[in-house]
């Protein structure tokens, strides 16, 4: 078997690997909004928030000693380490958790996902990288799903604390895809998921100062169903999803990372139907047949690796 060939296969592994890890996440972060809104009527949504990173990061410590061995992170990772974390798992978590207390969890995840707007357009800016016209498509598609649910035309821009919380959803969505950009431009030392427990960490830390200044010493309601919903969030929702979303995005282009990303807010705007009685309207459902139909059409034509 020639160089060429062996590289060839390796190249395509590598997407098919990525592909899988972005289907992952697309289930895990979908399901998890509904319960990251169910959280806040146990807990202030920071603290909820530091919580969540909290067992994510001792389940990623677990893992790393236990199965693959905790590598201390190299200084030529550092700056992508702190990029991930300051505009990923604190930017744009922050404000998506405090937008949750007025927003519904299903328009929520819709205006989140507007990073995929963003990640392709800073791609092309800063990595030169080039949307095919099959992705674009793809992309048009799920923009416009995304313009179903939040039309200005229509929006109560009299009520402040939803202008708030859809704005907040808005400049986290610009935080993320940032974030999407310079992991795929770092080259990295370690792999994803050897530096996925310290990114956790020092989120924890960074979450915790900033809820002791913002909210204080929180008074938390435990019960059976808080600690449930908190460890589904903080594993499956977190530090699963994390990893997945480390790994796929190192191995795909920006805008495959962010059409495939479009297929979340369609899981999430189901599970808030079945876990918290978010009725279905018809703009609604004209997003998710659009938003699947940009999926279907982006992800169809990534069958060949990247250069």
């Amino acid at each position: 078997m020639s160089r060429t060939t062996v590289e060839s296969e390796t190249a395509r592994r590598r997407h098919a690997r990525g592909l899988a890890m972005l289907m992952v996440v697309v289930l895990a972060w979908g399901s998890t909004w509904p319960v990251n809104k169910a959280l806040l009527d146990y807990m202030p949504p920071i603290w909820s928030l530091m919580l969540r990173s909290l067992v994510s990061a001792l389940t990623l410590f677990a893992i790393s000693i236990t199965v693959t061995g905790l590598i201390v992170p190299k200084r030529h990772d550092a700056p992508v380490l702190v990029s991930l974390v300051l505009l990923h798992m604190v930017g744009f978590a922050v404000l998506a958790t405090l937008a949750l207390q007025v927003v519904p969890a299903g328009r929520s995840t819709m205006l989140a996902y507007t990073c995929v707007l963003w990640a392709p357009l800073f791609a092309a800016l800063f990595l030169g990288e080039k949307v095919s016209p099959r992705r674009g498509v793809g992309l048009g598609l799920g923009l416009l799903g995304l313009g179903v649910i939040f039309n200005p035309l229509t929006f109560d821009w009299s009520d402040g604390k939803a202008v708030w919380g859809n704005a907040a959803l808005l400049a986290g969505a610009v935080l993320w895809g940032l974030s999407i950009v310079h992991n795929r431009a770092h080259a990295w030392r370690a792999t994803p998921f050897q530096l996925a427990p310290w990114q956790a960490l020092l989120a924890v830390v960074v979450l915790a100062g900033l809820a002791l200044l913002v909210e204080g010493i929180p008074a938390i309601d435990w019960n059976a169903r808080a600690v449930m919903l908190l460890l589904f969030a903080g594993i499956p929702g977190t530090a699963l999803a994390y990893w997945a979303f480390a790994v796929g995005s190192s191995s795909l282009p920006a805008a495959t990372t962010s059409i495939g990303m479009l297929g979340t807010p369609a899981v999430s705007v189901i599970a808030s139907m079945v876990m918290l009685g978010e009725r279905p309207t018809v703009p609604l459902v004209a997003a998710l047949v659009l938003i699947l139909g940009g999926v279907i059409l982006g992800l169809s034509g990534t069958r060949e690796p990247p250069p």
